[in-house]
């Protein structure tokens, strides 16, 4: 494992390289929003493809159980690609690899095959991991330490924006085709894919012509024991299981809850409309709890948020119309803080194991693969509203963590 630090050649303040830093920032700004609009794809291609291929709710949620393995089995390898050709060619790496993943999805809907898309997709996922791996570091050094988290909190805002932004993108697009035959549903998925392969081909270029500030290696005093000995930190990556996989669920249901499978409020293209207020709401609920955090403690916003989306949740699976729906799409508010809270927490005090702890958190993130597995699994037998209690349970195993399980031993 590494450290990172910046190779910087005087005091941080020259005029000169406070301009390079402030434009090597806008370029990898540009990163978190193109992964988070790549992401929250996910939520339309879901309801699309399973119309598309009459597939089962669980067979549909097999789109994100292929994206978030992906992390599962890419973050390990993506950290010794990075040690090998560095976190600027990392970057490129990762972006060319997404744009072969997106490209794959015109001969995908030409085959009008499932597995296609699918191998495509996991494609995509195994370049965004690249992407996050190399990016996250660089932004961190991008400046002093004192400000790292107000850079990552700016970047992290635009991801939130990629992803409201999504929705309402590939509703248009995608949700609103109006063909009768696969061959005409399955085409519309080819010209969105080919347009952002095409947009990542070159911001690859981009980040291959540019010069960035570097970033240097440097390695990791050995820490004796093992960092699993911290229990706070291990519970931590089972909430961040939880908490991917409880929010992937949510989203990936809401156009299906919204329309035949449940509600039976909107057609496709109006209910991925209110995908993007869901996503919406985490943008804005993030720039609150952040505010709110200034003077309250991070386990206690994260303990209020908990109890607050296991009673949304709650109320939309015991109520109907307009009340259940606005109740689930609230669920994006409250969702905003968790996952950089959880984060927070869970490698509190760590110190020299502070990059193993990290890369554990990471590969937890395939939570969002298997729980909305789960979740398809019960929704095709119980129906998608009682399939909505596992998400429960995972809140409630949040609420946990806020309350004792982020407590050192």
């Amino acid at each position: 494992m590494v450290s990172i630090s910046t190779n910087s050649k005087s005091n941080s303040g020259t005029q000169a390289q406070g301009m390079n830093y402030k434009g090597a920032l806008a370029l990898l700004t540009s990163l978190f929003f193109m992964w988070g609009f790549l992401t929250c794809m996910n939520d339309i291609l879901i309801p699309h493809l399973k119309g598309l291929f009459e597939l089962s709710i669980t067979q549909a949620m097999l789109v994100q159980f292929t994206f978030f393995g992906a992390y599962f089995l890419m973050s390990l390898p993506a950290g010794w690609i990075i040690g090998k050709i560095g976190y600027k060619m990392g970057i490129v790496t990762g972006l060319g690899i997404a744009a072969m993943g997106a490209a794959l999805f015109f001969p995908a809907a030409a085959f009008l095959s499932y597995g296609f898309f699918l191998f495509a997709l996991f494609v995509l996922a195994v370049g965004i991991v690249i992407l996050q791996v190399a990016a996250n570091p660089f932004v961190a050094e991008l400046g002093t330490p004192e400000t790292a988290s107000s850079r990552l909190n700016l970047t992290q805002g635009f991801n939130s924006l990629g992803t409201t932004v999504a929705p309402i993108f590939g509703a248009y697009l995608i949700l609103d085709n109006t063909s009768i035959d696969s061959a005409g549903k399955a085409e519309a998925v080819q010209m969105p894919y080919l347009g952002l392969a095409i947009a990542l081909a070159v911001i690859a270029v981009i980040f291959a012509l540019v010069k960035l500030p570097k970033i240097q290696d440097v390695e990791e005093e050995k820490a004796e024991g093992s960092v699993w000995k911290f229990r706070h930190l291990i519970l931590g990556a089972v909430a961040i299981f939880t908490y991917v996989g409880a929010e992937v669920s949510i989203g990936s249901a809401l156009v299906m809850y919204f329309g035949d499978e449940g509600l039976h409020l909107f057609g496709e293209a109006e209910a991925a409309s209110y995908v993007s207020v869901f996503w919406g709401g985490a943008m804005v609920g993030r720039f609150i709890g952040s505010a709110i955090m200034q003077k309250v403690s991070a386990s206690k916003v994260l303990a209020f948020n908990s109890v607050m989306v296991v009673a949304l949740v709650v109320v939309s699976m015991l109520t109907n119309g307009y009340v259940a729906m606005w109740s689930l799409v609230l669920v994006g508010l409250f969702n905003s803080i968790m996952f950089p809270t959880i984060f927070t927490l869970a490698i509190d005090g760590l110190g020299r194991y502070t990059s193993q702890g990290s890369g554990i958190l990471c590969l937890a993130i395939v939570g969002g693969a298997i729980i909305p597995m789960i979740m398809g699994v019960l929704a095709d037998n119980f129906g998608l509203r009682n399939a909505f209690a596992l998400t429960i349970i995972c809140y409630g195993y949040i609420l946990f963590y806020a309350l004792r399980g982020h407590k050192h031993a």
